[in-house]
């Protein structure tokens, strides 16, 4: 099947199908991002700073995210 025939049959889903559809795409999505050692060490330090009530509001979390992801030159 063509992604042409893909796309133009989405639309003939039930809510629950596209549902398990964007379920099963994150996954796959998911499993091509590889882990590394400074992300795993992030993901850490991030649950550290949850335990010891340590948060951010959606907008700090916004303008963090932006910074991390942003390419320096």
């Amino acid at each position: 099947m063509s992604m042409s025939e893909i796309l133009d049959e989405l639309p003939k889903l039930g809510r629950s199908e596209r549902e398990m559809l964007l379920h099963r795409l994150e996954e796959l999505a998911v499993a091509e991002i590889e882990e590394t050692p400074d992300m795993l060490a992030a993901i850490d330090a991030g649950r550290g700073s949850i335990a010891k009530g340590k948060t951010h509001t959606i907008e700090e979390a916004r303008a963090l995210i932006s910074q991390w992801t942003s390419k320096s030159s």
